[in-house]
Formats: structure tokens, sequence, C-alpha cells
């Protein structure tokens, strides 16, 4: 059966590690032939700075090559209903379109965000999960309803700063965004921070924001393999006192999912969960970072975001790297 790298939770937490021991090996020795005389088919149906460099450059340093597919650059809109009567605007089904990639590239990316429209459709993960039955070949999440290379480049950008996560007090905290986001980054914080044996706490405005309960039942079974905890409060003091770790994201209430101009009056209400000095002067000299893009002095002030605590470039950086290894692992 052929292995795809579609979210952290299909590997344990050794193999996860040894993921980022490779994408160390390759930081410090970066041009490999890995990738040599293969290809991969980058599919964006969403748009992208980082990832899209970063799987591009990281194919040619191992001496592969990308191929990047989107609607705006002449791709088929797709079907992904099985058994549909396919009279609307998709013009190929896509069975067809993965089983023929398959016979031309070695791997394939899929970035496709939710459509915002239902959750309870969304967090099927449809289209990636739909690539992945119908691939031959290795399909890696670019980015759907969780973002594992994030999830990895964030691992790795810690461990480089702190070492062992082991004991680690880590706070994921929502943060004012004048339009409701996907939640899939903070998905993937979540479920890494408690996979690599960190103490969590989500820190959200009101318990509408709480995540997916999938997520936050893997976060804490996660937290009990390792004999650490998930805590979730709206109390931003507690939050922030004494952590190692400050993580900002800004993400939709799932109770509200398509229903947006409802959920505006409690998002506009919690402007302040700002990430500021002061919120950072509670915590114990943590380190601080954002998966980007990230709307300066709303989600976080330029005086901590421009802070040496700020790993979030180091972060953005090991995308490159970890890209590599998982690519790398597939192909093997």
């Amino acid at each position: 059966m052929t292995r795809h790298f579609l979210n952290t939770f299909d590997y344990s937490q050794a193999e996860i590690q040894a993921l980022l021991d490779d994408a160390r090996r390759l930081k410090e020795s970066p041009f490999t032939r890995d990738l040599e005389n293969k290809t991969i088919a980058l599919v964006f149906l969403n748009n992208s700075l980082r990832t899209r460099t970063s799987f591009d450059v990281g194919a040619r340093q191992m001496g592969g090559h990308a191929i990047v597919l989107s609607p705006s650059s002449g791709m088929w809109a797709l079907e992904y209903e099985p058994g549909a009567v396919m009279l609307d605007e998709a013009e190929e089904h896509v069975s067809e379109a993965a089983q023929v990639l398959s016979r031309y590239v070695d791997l394939i990316g899929i970035r496709a965000f939710p459509k915002f429209e239902d959750w309870e459709e969304d967090r099927k993960d449809k289209v990636l999960q739909s690539w992945a039955k119908h691939s031959q070949v290795p399909v890696i999440n670019m980015e759907t309803i969780t973002h594992p290379c994030q999830e990895l480049a964030l691992a790795m950008a810690l461990q480089e700063h702190m070492g062992s996560l082991d004991g680690k007090k880590f706070v994921l905290t929502w943060s004012y965004h004048p339009r409701p986001l996907n939640t899939a980054v903070a998905n993937s914080a979540l479920m890494i921070a408690s996979k690599m044996g960190m103490d969590v706490t989500l820190l959200v405005p009101t318990e509408e924001f709480v995540l997916d309960e999938r997520y936050m039942s893997i976060a804490e079974g996660y937290a009990a393999e390792n004999g650490r905890s998930v805590r979730v409060t709206t109390d931003i003091e507690s939050a922030y006192t004494g952590a190692e770790v400050v993580y900002a994201k800004s993400w939709g209430a799932l109770p509200y999912f398509g229903r947006w101009e409802e959920e505006k009056p409690i998002r506009d209400a919690h402007r302040n969960f700002i990430v500021d000095a002061r919120k950072m002067a509670l915590t114990d000299d943590a380190l601080v970072s954002h998966c980007l893009p990230m709307r300066r002095n709303v989600i976080m002030t330029d005086e901590v975001f421009d802070s040496p605590s700020c790993v979030a470039y180091d972060e953005a950086e090991n995308r490159l790297h970890v890209q590599k290894a998982i690519m790398r692992n597939l192909v093997r």
C-alpha cells in the first residue's frame, strides 16, 4: 500500500522525530541526489508563498523537479463526489486526475482549504482524502484542515532553541483577525505540541473557539501517553504565566461556521488577545512564533515579533528542510 504524508497522527512520535533528525541533516548538507530524475506535482487550489517556494526549492536541491498546478494556471475544475453526474463546471473527476498524474510524477502535493460553508462536510477533508485514495504515488498534505508540514517546522524550530520539548509549557493562543480563518494550523500546533510531550494550554476568547473535538481528543490522548496535560482557558493572565512557548494563531469559531456575520461581534470584542510585551512579560522568557503570513499589530505587535524571542523566521525556514525530509522518506 502506498504510504502518504497526510497527517502527523498517522506517524508515531519516533517516526516524527526521525523526520526531524533527517531535516536537521538536510539543513547542514542541503544538496543531495535523492530526487534525481523524480518529479513532484504541486496541486495548489489555494494561494501560497512559503509552501510553493519551499517545495519547489527543496525538490531542486535534491535533484528533482516540481510542477505547479492550479486553477489559475489552466488546470481543469475537478469533481470529488463519487458517482457524480457531472453537469456542473467540473470537467474531470479526481479519480482520473490522480491516476493520470501518478503515471507522470513520483509525488503529489495537495493544498485545499475548507469551503467555509459546512464544517461537518469540510472536516471530512474530502479533497485530500480523494487524492490519496486514487493516487498510485505518495500524496503530501500541503495544508487542508490540518497543516502537518507546518507542525514539523514548528517542532524543529523549538528543538533547535530548547532541546527536548518534553515537559515544556506551550500556549496556543487565539488572536484577533478581521476575518474568520481556517483552523488547520491551530489543529496542527495543538497536536504536535502534545505529541512531543509538552504541557499544552489552549487560550481562547470564549468556549465557542475551542477546536474540533477530533483534534482535541487526539491531543488529549498524546498528553495522557506522555504524562502531560491539555487544558483550555479563557483567562489570558493564567495562560501566559510561566509559559515557555507562545504560539499565536487566529481561527474562526466552529459553531458559526458558514455564518460568520453572527460570529463577528464576538471576534471584534476580543482584540485584546493580541500578543504584546505586557503578556509576554508574564511568561518564563518564552519563545514566540506564528506560522505566517501574519497581520502585524493585529495578531502580534511589532515589538514582540521583531524581538529575539520570536522564532517565526526559523520556523518558516524549516519548512524547506522538513519537507525535503518528507519527500526523501516517501521516495525511498
